[in-house]
């Protein structure tokens, strides 16, 4: 009797031991996006995330793919809100509120400046996943357009471009917390002969930051 109590007592006491040193819980896992370094706090839904273009850098909108001529803007931010984050590996889904553009000049031919570039549409549905792959999409009811004002030699006209598949994608690098677009097409939708017959953004955003946390840490990618 007396051994076979004790071992009901050890046995009750394993299982208290397995309960309270178990597996993590899902909700403890680390998600697609942290702050702080890739081990980091996970990032609440609601949070919001902001960057600006990297020092030293410009968003540009050239007008042939890799090319030099277009619209090149020294300022530039985007602003999202995280609607979902799952555990890693996963896709993370945000909603892009904001992207503007200021301080823009351009070197095409019988342009003399750049009075306004406006992200037309907000705001756009938002993926990154755990490869590091940023997909920013539009809809059939609101694609992504960017409306460019140009002031031109012959009076001022309005260029609207919009992304070719609706869609543009970037790529993310813990290394910086940085998100790169690199000649991401948009054809022109409307517009007079002056104004250029497409145009390719690039552009590098560093760091992403969540505003939402004391402090703005940086975004790490899982």
């Amino acid at each position: 009797m007396r051994v076979s109590r004790s071992l009901t007592i050890a046995a009750a006491v394993a299982m208290s031991v397995a309960l309270t040193a178990g597996p993590a819980r899902a909700d403890d896992a680390v998600a697609v996006l942290t702050s702080g370094s890739a081990a980091g706090a996970n990032i609440a839904v609601g949070d919001v995330l902001n960057a600006a273009v990297a020092a030293g850098t410009t968003a540009d909108f050239a007008t042939a793919s890799g090319g030099t001529t277009g619209v090149k803007c020294a300022q530039s931010a985007f602003s999202t809100t995280v609607v979902d984050n799952p555990a890693a590996p996963g896709v993370a889904t945000q909603s892009t509120t904001a992207h503007t553009f200021a301080s823009c000049t351009a070197n095409i031919l019988g342009v003399t400046k750049v009075n306004s570039v406006t992200v037309n549409n907000l705001p756009f549905a938002t993926t990154i996943d755990s490869a590091g792959v940023v997909t920013v999409s539009g809809t059939d009811a609101a694609p992504i357009r960017t409306t460019i004002v140009l002031g031109t030699l012959l009076g001022t006209v309005t260029c609207v471009f919009q992304a070719n598949g609706d869609a543009i994608t970037g790529a993310v690098a813990n290394a910086d917390n940085s998100i790169n677009f690199v000649n991401q097409a948009f054809a022109k939708s409307t517009g007079p002969a002056t104004c250029p017959s497409a145009g390719y953004f690039t552009a590098k955003y560093a760091p992403v930051v969540d505003t939402s946390v004391e402090g703005s840490p940086a975004v790490f990618t899982n």
